[in-house]
């Protein structure tokens, strides 16, 4: 996969690249989290710095014929790798190539799988996946115990301040408050800054309208999108009535602004 236009600096990637160098290949990353958050981004960026190749298999996408694989080609691993070498068009090379299972909600028997993959110890893997999707999903998987779990979240502050290419307000913000001294001629410009972060939010999309054009209007249009996706994820949850945890998630914002200061 191409590198991105725009690549955020995310705080995990520094626990991606630990994982990588004392838990792989033990252990299989799992990149945990809402949708929309950068946990396909992030696996990809370690693949293709860190890795000589890598194979991205999504699951939203990936034909059947690769699903099967993960079923019926376990017993001969020789034949799997080659299956997915020949689709993917890139050859993986003995303990330098990555395999990204994508969405590996949406086919569950590719997680149980991984206790096999990870005996045979020829390559590191990455799952990633949606938090509630791979609760509803799962339930009649055995779940692999080879597992380093990572909670994706989105951008915080310093993170956000790093988007827009400013290094300096952040570094400022915590030698003063080391120091306990108050702000002073910047006061006015941080908290400017704060409110914008506070607008803008932290998903990656939103963050990247607001880089590009700094159009608050396409801001609010890649938010509502995500928004969107959250609410059809509500509609598929079976155990749960989705009109009431519709309701809930829309009545936050006018809960929040019952909340004193």
């Amino acid at each position: 996969m191409e590198k991105p236009e725009i690549e955020f600096k995310r705080k995990i990637y520094d626990k991606m690249i630990e994982w990588k160098e004392k838990r792989a290949p033990e252990y299989a990353l799992f990149l945990k989290g809402p949708r929309r958050v950068g946990k396909s981004t992030l696996a990809n960026k370690l693949g293709r710095e860190k890795y000589k190749t890598y194979i991205e298999i999504r699951f939203d996408k990936a034909p059947q014929e690769i699903k099967d694989i993960f079923v019926n080609s376990l017993e001969d691993l020789d034949d799997l790798f080659e299956k997915l070498q020949v689709h993917y068009k890139t050859k993986l090379y003995n303990r330098e190539s990555l395999i990204i299972l994508d969405e590996i909600q949406l086919f569950p028997p590719a997680r149980q799988a991984l206790k096999t993959l990870l005996e045979d110890k020829r390559y590191d893997y990455i799952e990633t996946g949606s938090l509630a999707s791979i609760k509803r999903n799962s339930k009649s998987i055995l779940k692999p115990s080879e597992e380093y779990p990572l909670e994706v979240y989105p951008l915080d502050f310093e993170e956000f301040l790093w988007a827009i290419h400013d290094e300096l307000t952040f570094d400022t913000l915590k030698r003063h408050l080391e120091n306990l001294k108050p702000l002073t001629a910047s006061h006015n410009q941080i908290k400017k800054l704060f409110r914008t972060y506070l607008l803008v939010g932290g998903m990656p999309q939103s963050v990247l309208a607001y880089v590009k054009t700094k159009d608050f209007s396409d801001v609010d249009f890649a938010k509502q999108q995500i928004l969107n996706l959250y609410e059809a994820d509500m509609t598929d949850q079976e155990e749960q009535n989705p009109d009431t945890l519709k309701n809930i998630f829309w009545h936050i914002p006018s809960e929040l602004s019952k909340c004193k200061n």
